[in-house]
C-alpha cells in the first residue's frame, strides 16, 4: 500500500539516507490558472510509494530540500509541465533529471510515447487510464484516484534501468543528460518567450508595423497572465490580438469603444492594454518577421527533411528527435541554429544542413 503522507517529518522520515535516486510524477489542476496549481506529488522511495499532499502547510519546503539534493537522481516521464508545476510551489527544479520519455525517443523506442504504453512495452503490465481527468484537489482521494496516482511513479525504475542500459550501450548517454538539462532551463525561463508572434500563423499576413503591434501585445498579455495567474486566453484571445495590430485605434477612448463591441474584451484592463499597444518594445526592431513560405522555402524545408531523415535512419531514431519540422524552419527562416538543435543534434545536422539553410531571399 502507498503511504499517504501529510507532514514534512512523515516525508523526511523516508529521507534519512539519501537514496541514489527517486521516481517523481505530479498530478496538477491548470484549468482556470496561468500557474498550474500543485494537487498531489507521488513519489517512489526504494521499495516504497509515497503520495505526498502539497496543501499541507510546511509540504512545498520539505519537497524543495529533495528536489534541490544533487544526490539523488529523479526519474520522471514527460517531465515539461511537471517541473513548471514543482518549480513554482516549491521554487526547486528537480535535478539531476532522468526523463523516460526523452530516454525513450533517444534509444530508438519511439517519440513522445506515453508513460502506459512505454510500461506496457517495457514490462507488459497493462495499466488503467480511468482516472487523468479527476479532481485531484479534492480531498479525500478516492481509492481508484490513489492507486492511479501510485501506479504513476511504480515502474519508474524499471523503465529507468532498461532505458539506461540501452542508452550506455548506444553510447548515448550524454545525450540524455543534455536534453534532460536543457529541459530543465526551458521550465525555470520566466520571461516567456522572446518572439511569441512567430508561432501565431494570423502574423504571417500582417505587414511589418502590425507585427510589432502583435509583438507588443502578446508580450503583454504573458506579463500579465502571469502577474494574475489567469489563462492567456483570459487576458486576450488570439483573434482580438491579431484585430487590434492589424488596426489600432487612434486612441485610449477610441479602444475603449472598441472593446465596448467585443464580448469577450479585457474592459478592466483597457488602459494597461493601450499603454502596451501604443509603446514600442526597445528591441521590437531586432524582432524576425513571420512570414509565408515560398516555393523556394518549401524546396529547402524538404531538402533538410529529407537530409535529416536519413541521418535518423542512420542512427536508429524515431522521425522527429533528431529535428522538428518547426526547429527546421526557425533554421531556414533565420540562419541561425536553435536552442533546441544545439549539442549534440548540431554536432550530427550542422555538416548536412548547412547548404539547406541559407535563408531566402
Amino acid at each position: 500500500m502507498p503511504h499517504w503522507i501529510q507532514t514534512p517529518d512523515a516525508l523526511a522520515a523516508f529521507f534519512t539516507t539519501p537514496p541514489a535516486r527517486i521516481g517523481l510524477d505530479t498530478e496538477f489542476v491548470r484549468e482556470r490558472t496561468f500557474w498550474p496549481q500543485l494537487a498531489l506529488v507521488q513519489m517512489a522511495v526504494g521499495d516504497d510509494i509515497l503520495l505526498i499532499d502539497p496543501l499541507q502547510p510546511g509540504m512545498p519546503q520539505a519537497l524543495a530540500v529533495i528536489l534541490g539534493d544533487t544526490r539523488i537522481l529523479k526519474v520522471m516521464h514527460s517531465a515539461s509541465e511537471d517541473l513548471v508545476a514543482l518549480g513554482y510551489t516549491c521554487g526547486v527544479a528537480p535535478q539531476p533529471l532522468f526523463d523516460t520519455q526523452i530516454a525513450a525517443a533517444l534509444a530508438g523506442v519511439a517519440a513522445g510515447i506515453g508513460y502506459q504504453k512505454l510500461v506496457e512495452q517495457i514490462t507488459g503490465v497493462v495499466l488503467a487510464k480511468g482516472e487523468t481527468r479527476s479532481d485531484w484537489l479534492r480531498r479525500p482521494l478516492s481509492e481508484s484516484q490513489l492507486k492511479y496516482a501510485a501506479d504513476d511513479v511504480h515502474y519508474l525504475f524499471a523503465l529507468h534501468d532498461t532505458l539506461a542500459s540501452r542508452l550506455h550501450e548506444q553510447g548515448r548517454a550524454e545525450w540524455l543528460a543534455e536534453d534532460c538539462r536543457r529541459l530543465l532551463e526551458s521550465a525555470s525561463q520566466e520571461d516567456g518567450e522572446r518572439w511569441p508572434h512567430l508561432s501565431m500563423r494570423s502574423a504571417q499576413f500582417l505587414d511589418a508595423p502590425a507585427q510589432q503591434r502583435l509583438l507588443r501585445l502578446l508580450r503583454w498579455r504573458d506579463a500579465t497572465a502571469r502577474r494574475t495567474d489567469k489563462p492567456r486566453s483570459w487576458i486576450l484571445d488570439n483573434e482580438m490580438a491579431t484585430a487590434l495590430a492589424r488596426t489600432p485605434p487612434a486612441d485610449r477612448a477610441a479602444l475603449g469603444r472598441w472593446l465596448d463591441t467585443q464580448p469577450k474584451s479585457p474592459r478592466k484592463l483597457a488602459d494597461s492594454l493601450w499603454e502596451s499597444l501604443s509603446t514600442p518594445l526597445a528591441d521590437e526592431a531586432d524582432a524576425p518577421l513571420a512570414r509565408a513560405a515560398t516555393d523556394r522555402d518549401k524546396a529547402a524545408l524538404r531538402r533538410m527533411q529529407d537530409a535529416v531523415a536519413r541521418r535518423s535512419a542512420e542512427l536508429g531514431l524515431p522521425d522527429g528527435v533528431l529535428a522538428s519540422r518547426r526547429y527546421l524552419e526557425v533554421l531556414l527562416e533565420s540562419g541561425e541554429w536553435p536552442a533546441a538543435l544545439s549539442g549534440w543534434r548540431k554536432a550530427e545536422l550542422e555538416p548536412l544542413l548547412d547548404a539547406e539553410a541559407t535563408p531566402a531571399a
